[in-house]
């Protein structure tokens, strides 16, 4: 069958031992190690942007890109050409399912891949007719598929060796029954559930040690930094390497007004640049203060940039636009945002204490007040009667007597975290969209949408029902209903999110995602654009099979305190596992949907660059990867093991192994970690660490072409020889107390 010599091919190491054996088997049988879509690089599967011309039964979703099917079709050309008439006829097909298997969805599966900690197969596991089938027919072009020493010294054997050698313990998702197993593949690309319907989605710790971080947003002017904002007053600048600067963007502690008191609701609560920020250098910050004989207020200000420094707020600059007297500590609002029009939105509280009991609607209904409102303002200019802002022309009320021209909503009670739709990335539908989460009194937490002139209906409602009933009778009340309500069995305080719009998670597209501040739950709402009805979806984390990749986590702090997007529309949440204003327990989280992402190369994005005066702080994670976890547990199960080997060995005899050794852990050696601001780490919820492994492969001759993890894997071969409390809704209260409990 073979028509010439066969090359010897590159020697790829392999690998042994107590260790592995406990990984892949102990944690096999415990279903940590079930398969999942998955590919050998560690990221989830896609749907290829380009025709695959080879490997096309995977073109609609899988594992390869063009680029990698055109390297697969010149290996499966190199390995054909060694092979007579007889060998094309009878081998073809089978060479080419097996090169290929690269690029299914399940191949990390396949090539025992899933884990980095443990080594690759050469080949993917066969079932066992297939295998032996082509063994059969094949077996002398193994050596053409493959460098390991076993396989090869089974080519003239019977195939009962071979073939155990590439038996899968889990008898679906061995090829070919993997493609037709309708309960793996007929779901495959979307969200994965659980038996409830709960979304499985995973997240990437981004940073931490921060104290209750209230904002997180970009600056749009192509560097891809974002800037969290502390409660206590400071902003931080993160890069797009993940670093932060040692010097904080602005510092207005000394001005903030806010306590170590958990759930203190006043503080720095708001933030967001220009639309033209990259030419004028302005951004708007939202804040309580005092006053003139201590009165309690919120100013909203306008500052510039540093000419001198492009990551530093010019503290001589501000200039206030907005003051707001407070009447109660409470129900301070805190969100700024731009609309598409260009104009500042300000979502301002009701002015506090329960029940919205100034005057004789309250603050909420009475458009003469700036509280308990959706307020728009041209910045770009100066006004009249001696106001630094101006009013747009065709904001609702500017022609009704006694209401304050800037009211563009009203009827709300207190707004926390807001957003703009950037739209779809192709039909830009829903675009300029305004979503918010209303925190409710006693009994219901909404989702709105802000409209022109629309009135949310507080005090007179709360969520769909009646709060004050004379006022809900009231036949000119004319409310704008939410487009989701949810009681206080779910979750006591919303935090608003974001409709993802983003490129690395397709799947998510159009999903508005947001949480509760006091329950922890992460939870989306879908659109049905035919009915114009959304559908609750909860979003689930921790499964083990869903997260299993290198640096995701499925654990977070529980106390969810907004949430964010960066330049590209990628989707984060900020949350702490402890309330309080000046310890540095928060932490901010990325979202990443384990079961499809975006094909290789669509979301890479060029940064801007800018200059840096301040040190760089590198980044060091404290969660625990999934990944960290399986590790511990096949340690501890390898040790068990070890011990009852030990312990059933005869007395008088040798052990066959030799001295074990615990792995390094990816933290030893480190420093202590200093959160940023802070003299002393403070003990945070979730310790541990997390890394990407990279990938390190062997050219054709054999040498070491790329290490960035100092880290020895074994490729396949296929791949290798070509290797191309917050400051939120409610006064302060003990955790999980309901407001009617404390007389709110």
């Amino acid at each position: 069958m073979l028509r010439t010599s066969i090359p010897r091919a590159p020697s790829l190491p392999t690998s042994s031992g107590i260790f592995h054996l406990c990984l892949t088997f102990l944690l096999g049988q415990v279903g940590l190690l079930q398969g999942h879509p998955q590919c050998l690089d560690y990221g989830p599967p896609f749907q290829p942007l380009l025709h695959l011309e080879f490997c096309s039964d995977y073109e609609s979703f899988g594992c390869c890109d063009q680029q990698k099917d055109h390297r697969l079709a010149a290996r499966y050309r190199v390995i054909m050409d060694y092979l007579d008439l007889k060998g094309h006829e009878l081998c073809g097909g089978y060479i080419k399912d097996i090169l290929c298997q690269e690029c299914s969805p399940y191949a990390a599966h396949l090539y025992d891949a899933e884990n980095p900690q443990t080594p690759f197969r050469n080949l993917p596991g066969l079932c066992s007719d297939y295998c032996s089938a082509f063994h059969s027919k094949c077996h002398s072009a193994i050596s053409l598929l493959t460098n390991d020493r076993r396989l090869r010294e089974t080519r003239e054997k019977d195939s009962a060796h071979f073939c155990h050698l590439l038996n899968l313990p889990d008898k679906d998702y061995c090829f070919p029954n993997v493609l037709r197993n309708d309960h793996l593949n007929r779901n495959l690309g979307v969200v994965a559930e659980d038996g409830r319907g709960c979304l499985q989605l995973c997240l990437t710790e981004v940073a931490n040690g921060l104290r209750n971080p209230v904002s997180m947003v970009h600056a749009g002017d192509g560097t891809r930094r974002f800037f969290v904002a502390e409660q206590v007053g400071v902003v931080w600048v993160y890069l797009p390497d993940g670093s932060r600067l040692e010097q904080p963007f602005l510092d207005l502690k000394n001005i903030v007004l806010t306590t170590p008191w958990v759930g203190d609701e006043r503080g720095f609560l708001g933030l967001a640049f220009h639309p033209r920020f990259r030419r004028n250098r302005r951004f708007y910050i939202y804040y309580s203060c005092l006053g003139k004989k201590k009165v309690e207020k919120i100013r909203i200000s306008e500052m510039k940039v540093s000419r001198a420094d492009r990551n530093k707020a010019d503290p001589k600059s501000e200039r206030v636009i907005l003051e707001i007297e407070e009447p109660a500590s409470n129900h301070n609002g805190g969100q700024l945002l731009f609309g598409v029009d260009g104009y500042l939105y300000i979502f301002t509280g009701d002015g506090g204490q329960a029940g919205d009991p100034f005057g004789k609607f309250g603050n909420a209904q009475n458009k003469s007040s700036l509280l308990g409102k959706v307020l728009r303002i041209d910045v770009n200019g100066a006004g009249s009667d001696g106001r630094r802002y101006r009013v747009p022309r065709d904001n609702p009320f500017v022609a009704e007597p006694g209401a304050h021209p800037a009211v563009y909503a009203y009827g709300i009670r207190n707004m926390w975290r807001c957003a703009v739709d950037r739209g779809d990335p192709i039909t830009r539908w829903g675009r300029g969209r305004m979503f918010c989460g209303d925190v409710g009194q006693n009994r219901f937490e909404e989702v709105d949408l802000i409209v022109k002139g629309g009135n949310y209906g507080w005090r007179a409602k709360e969520g769909f029902e009646c709060y004050d009933r004379e006022l809900c009778h009231n036949a000119s009340l004319d409310d704008i209903l939410p487009i989701y309500a949810y009681g206080h069995a779910v979750g006591k305080s919303i935090t608003g999110g974001y409709v993802y719009r983003g490129c690395e998670s397709p799947n998510l597209n159009g999903l508005y995602i947001f949480g509760d501040f006091m329950s922890g739950r992460l939870m989306a709402l879908q659109e049905d654009r035919k009915t114009k009805k959304w559908k609750k979806r909860d979003i689930c984390l921790g499964s083990t099979e869903s997260c299993a990749f290198p640096g995701l986590i499925s654990t977070y702090s529980k106390f969810i305190i907004s949430f964010a997007e960066d330049e590209a529309g990628e989707l984060y949440f900020l949350a702490t596992s402890y309330p309080s204003a000046y310890l540095p327990h928060g932490s901010v989280y990325k979202f990443v949907d384990p079961s499809r992402r975006a094909p290789p190369g669509k979301c890479k994005y060029k940064a801007v660059p800018v200059k840096t005066r301040s040190k760089r702080v590198r980044f060091r994670p404290l969660a625990k990867t999934v990944l960290d976890l399986l590790k511990e547990q096949s340690e501890k199960a390898a040790r068990k093991l070890s011990d009852a080997t030990s312990a059933s060995r005869p007395v008088g005899t040798s052990s066959l192994k030799g001295p074990s050794r615990k792995p390094a852990s990816p933290t030893s050696g480190r420093k202590t970690f200093q959160g940023p601001g802070t003299k002393k780490r403070a003990r945070v919820w979730s310790p541990g660490s997390q890394g990407k492994r990279k990938m390190r492969w062997k050219s054709h001759s054999g040498r070491v072409r790329q290490s960035r993890a100092g880290r020895s894997l074994r490729r396949p071969f296929l791949s290798g020889w070509l290797a191309g409390g917050r400051a939120r809704g409610e006064s302060p209260r003990p955790m999980g107390a309901p407001a009617a409990e404390l007389g709110l």
